[in-house]
C-alpha cells in the first residue's frame, strides 16, 4: 500500500501547505475548466453566424460614432472618409439585418424620398442615402446641424437594430435564403448605385456585402465533407470581390461579365452547398422561388403569386375560358369592344394609341394609355395610378367602366349561362360555374398566363447561344449604370416590383410633360388622386420595360412616340430638367449626359427585351 512519506525531513512533509494550496488554487480549477470544455455545449453555425453578426453590428456602432464625431469638428474631408467606412461596416451587417429587420435595415439605408404608408402617413426619409446627400459629392458646410442630427438619428437606428437582433433565433435555412437573396440584392440593386447615388460607392460596398458573407459561410464550410464544393465557394467569393475591386469606375463597370460570371455562380453555388450539408431549402411560396439558382432561371418567378386565394390559382381550364372572355364582346353588352381592342396580342397587348379610344369610337379617348398585360402578374398592384390590388379587381374595374367595356357582370354572367358551350367551359374550370367571381379570376387567369421572361438576355444569362453584339452589351451596362434606369426598373423583371423581397410595387413621379414640346407637365396627378398626399401628386407605377420595342407610343399620356424621345426626357432629367421645378419628383433631375452612340446603345439593349 501506497503511504504518505511523514518524514520530517522529506521536501512533500517540508511544503506540505505550499503544495496543498498549489492543489486548491491551481489544479482544481484546472481540471473544474477542463471538465466544462469537454462537457460545454458547442454554439451552433446559426449561433456562430449570430454571434459574429452582434459583433459586426457593434462595429458599425463605433464607425458612425466616428462619423459623428468628425462632423462635430467640422472636417470635411474626413467626414466624407467616414460616411464609406460607416457603410462598408453597414454592408457587412446587410444580409441578416435585411432578411430578419427589413424595417430597421430601411431606416438605416433607406431611398431619400419620403414615404408613404399604409395609413397614409407621411413619413420623411432617414439613414444613410439622406446624409449622402449632404455629404457628396462636397460637404454641405452649411448643413452640419443637420448632418449631426441625421447621424444621431442613424446611431439610433443601429442601436435599434441591436436590441432587435439580441432576440432573434437564426436558423442555417434562413441564414442561407438570406445569403442567396443579399446575391440577388447585389446583382438587382447594389451594383446599379441604388443606395449610393451620389457617391457612387457601390462598387466597394458590394465587395464589402460579399466579404461579410464569405466570412460568416466558413462557418458552414469548414463542416462539409464536400471540399471541392466549398473550395470551389471560397473561390467565387475571392474571384467575384477581386473583380469588383480592380474595377474602380462606376460607369465602366461591366454588369453583364459580373453577373453571368461572378453573380451567378455564387448564387448557384450557395443552393448546391446548402443542399450538401441537409439544410433545408424553403418550398413556402413567394414571387421568387426560394429554390431559384439565379434570378434568370427560367421558373424563378411565380405567376401564381399576386392572388387573393389559392383556390384562384392558374389552370389550364381557367386560362382557356380567360383567352374566350378575354376576346368575346358579350363582356361590353356585345357592343362589339373585347378586352383585346385595348390590349392587342401583336403589339404587346397594347393598342398603338397614345390613349385609347373611349367606348363608342366617337373621338373621345379614355385618361391614359393602355399599358402591356405581358409580366402583368410580377405586379404586385394594377393600373398606373395602382388603384387595385389583385387582377380580378382590375377586370371588374375595365368592365364596369362606362369609358371602357360599359359592361356589367351580371349581365355577362347571366348571358353566358345562356350559352351551352360557355356553361361548359365554366363547369370544367370551376365547381360552381358560371358566377361573377369565376368570370372575374378566369380573365385574370389567362392575364397571369402571359408570362414572358425568355428574351435573348435571359437566354444570354442562361448560358444557351443566344448571343448579343457589342452595342446591347453596352447598352446593358448603361441601363444598369451610368443611365440610372435599372433604380427603378429592377432586374430582371424590368418593373418597379422592388427586390429581393418582390412585395411591393413602386411609383415613381417623372414630371412627364403634357406634350412632346415639353413646355408644361401633365395635369394627370396620379396616385395623388386616391391618396392626397403631395408625395404622390404626378405619381405613377413603374411599367416594366419588356417587350418594349412593340408597346409605342411611351408614358402614362403616350406623350412620346419613340424610345429615342423616352431617352432623351430622362436623359435631361425629366420634368424638373424641362424647368418644372416639381418639389417631390423622384427622377433625378441632374442630366445624365449620354452621348448619341449611349443613347442609341440603350435604345438597342431594350429592343432585346
Amino acid at each position: 500500500m501506497l503511504k504518505f512519506n511523514r518524514d520530517p525531513n522529506s521536501f512533500i512533509f517540508r511544503h506540505r501547505r505550499l503544495l496543498f494550496s498549489i492543489f486548491l488554487i491551481i489544479i482544481i480549477p484546472l481540471i473544474v475548466c477542463l471538465i466544462w470544455w469537454l462537457t460545454r455545449p458547442v454554439p451552433s453555425r446559426a449561433g456562430q453566424v449570430k454571434r459574429m453578426f452582434m459583433q459586426d453590428i457593434t462595429a458599425l456602432d463605433s464607425a458612425v460614432s466616428r462619423l459623428q464625431a468628425d462632423i462635430r469638428a467640422h472636417r470635411p474631408a474626413a467626414i466624407q472618409e467616414s460616411f464609406k467606412r460607416a457603410r462598408l461596416a453597414y454592408k457587412r451587417v446587410e444580409f441578416i439585418s435585411g432578411y430578419y429587420s427589413p424595417e430597421t435595415t430601411r431606416a438605416l439605408n433607406g431611398a431619400n424620398i419620403p414615404d408613404v404608408d399604409d395609413d397614409l402617413r407621411v413619413n420623411e426619409p432617414q439613414g444613410f442615402q439622406v446624409l449622402e446627400e449632404m455629404v457628396f459629392p462636397k460637404v454641405a458646410t452649411d448643413a452640419y446641424p443637420d448632418m449631426l442630427q441625421t447621424a444621431a438619428a442613424l446611431r439610433a437606428n443601429v442601436n435599434r437594430l441591436r436590441k432587435i437582433s439580441e432576440t432573434n433565433e437564426l436558423t442555417d435555412s434562413h441564414i442561407f435564403d438570406a445569403m442567396r437573396l443579399e446575391v440577388f440584392r447585389i446583382v438587382s440593386m447594389g451594383i446599379t448605385g441604388f443606395d449610393s447615388p451620389m457617391a457612387f460607392h457601390s462598387l466597394p460596398e458590394v465587395a464589402s456585402a460579399l466579404a461579410g458573407m464569405q466570412r460568416q459561410l466558413a462557418y458552414y464550410t469548414s463542416e462539409t465533407s464536400n471540399s471541392a464544393l466549398a473550395t470551389q465557394l471560397d473561390g467565387s467569393f475571392k474571384a467575384a470581390i477581386g473583380y469588383l475591386r480592380k474595377s474602380p469606375d462606376f460607369n465602366a463597370f461591366d454588369r453583364l461579365e459580373f453577373i453571368k460570371k461572378y453573380a451567378n455562380p455564387l448564387s448557384s453555388q450557395l443552393l448546391d452547398l446548402q443542399e450538401a450539408l441537409g439544410i433545408p431549402v424553403f418550398t413556402e411560396k413567394r414571387l421568387l422561388s426560394a429554390s431559384a439558382r439565379t434570378l434568370t432561371d427560367s421558373a424563378a418567378f411565380n405567376a401564381n403569386y399576386f392572388i387573393n386565394f389559392e383556390e384562384q390559382s392558374m389552370t389550364a381550364e381557367r386560362i382557356a375560358l380567360g383567352k374566350m372572355l378575354f376576346f368575346n364582346p358579350i363582356l361590353s353588352n356585345n357592343s362589339g369592344r373585347t378586352c383585346a381592342t385595348c390590349h392587342q396580342p401583336d403589339k404587346a397587348f397594347t393598342d398603338g394609341e397614345t390613349k385609347s379610344f373611349a367606348i363608342g369610337f366617337n373621338g373621345m379617348r379614355i385618361s391614359r394609355n393602355a399599358p402591356t398585360l405581358l409580366n402583368a402578374s410580377f405586379q404586385a398592384v394594377q393600373f398606373a395610378d395602382s388603384r387595385v390590388t389583385f387582377l380580378e379587381d382590375q377586370a371588374s374595374d375595365v368592365i364596369r367602366n362606362p369609358e371602357e367595356m360599359h359592361g356589367s357582370l351580371p349581365d355577362a354572367v347571366a348571358a353566358l349561362q345562356k350559352q351551352p358551350e360557355s356553361r361548359k367551359l365554366f363547369d370544367e374550370a370551376y365547381t360552381d360555374g358560371v358566377t361573377e367571381s369565376n368570370l372575374k379570376n378566369a380573365i385574370a387567369s389567362y392575364i397571369r398566363s402571359l408570362s414572358s421572361l425568355d428574351s435573348r438576355l435571359d437566354r444570354h444569362f442562361r448560358g444557351s447561344e443566344a448571343t448579343l453584339t457589342a452595342e446591347e452589351k453596352s447598352g446593358f451596362n448603361l441601363f444598369m449604370g451610368k443611365a440610372k434606369c435599372a433604380t427603378c426598373h429592377f432586374f430582371p423583371l424590368f418593373n418597379g416590383t422592388v427586390p429581393p423581397a418582390y412585395l411591393e410595387t413602386e411609383s415613381e413621379v417623372l414630371g412627364t410633360p403634357a406634350t412632346a414640346e415639353g413646355k408644361i407637365v401633365d395635369p394627370d396627378v396620379g396616385k395623388f388622386v386616391l391618396t392626397k398626399r403631395e408625395p404622390h401628386r404626378y405619381a405613377f407605377k413603374t411599367p416594366t420595360v419588356r417587350h418594349i420595342a412593340l408597346t409605342a407610343p411611351y408614358m402614362h399620356n403616350g406623350v412620346f412616340k419613340t424610345l429615342e424621345e423616352v431617352v432623351d426626357f430622362y436623359d435631361r432629367g425629366g420634368g424638373n430638367g424641362l424647368g418644372f421645378n416639381l418639389e417631390n419628383q423622384t427622377l433625378p433631375f441632374d442630366k445624365l449626359d449620354l452621348t448619341a452612340s449611349e443613347k442609341k446603345a440603350l435604345v438597342a439593349f431594350m429592343k432585346i427585351l
